[in-house]
């Protein structure tokens, strides 16, 4: 059975920084694309892609939002994939979700994923 799962949310004020992590279980992590989406806490917008990386850590995608101030990354002898976020912003606030995918990074609207359950990002000006 397939888990993905976050941690690291959580409130702060505007200008600080934060690290999400994500663990996965169930599937070969070293060779799937992870990405990270982010939609408002009412669910009422589509799921926003934030960042995306390939199983061989060679391509990365950002928003233009976030471009510049996020990073992802991946550890493949830990099955962890991380997002540091830095200059964070109340536009940012969201409920954050990682995503196992079996579509490729350039997808803009992947269909083949497998969601986390998703983690809280607050932010105050």
């Amino acid at each position: 059975q397939f888990q993905v799962m976050e941690s690291g949310g959580g409130s702060l004020v505007a200008g600080g920084s934060l690290r999400l992590s994500c663990t996965v279980s169930g599937l070969t992590f070293k060779t799937t694309n992870m990405g990270w989406f982010r939609q408002d806490q009412h669910q009422e917008q589509e799921r926003e892609r934030v960042s995306c990386i390939e199983w061989t850590g060679a391509y990365t995608y950002y928003s233009e939002s976030v471009k510049d101030r996020f990073t992802i990354s991946r550890d493949n002898d830990k099955n962890t994939l991380s997002l540091q976020m830095n200059s964070l912003n109340p536009e940012d606030a969201r409920l954050y979700y990682c995503a196992a995918l079996l579509d490729a990074c350039t997808t803009s609207s992947p269909t083949r994923v497998y969601w986390g359950q998703g983690t809280q990002v607050t932010v105050s000006s």
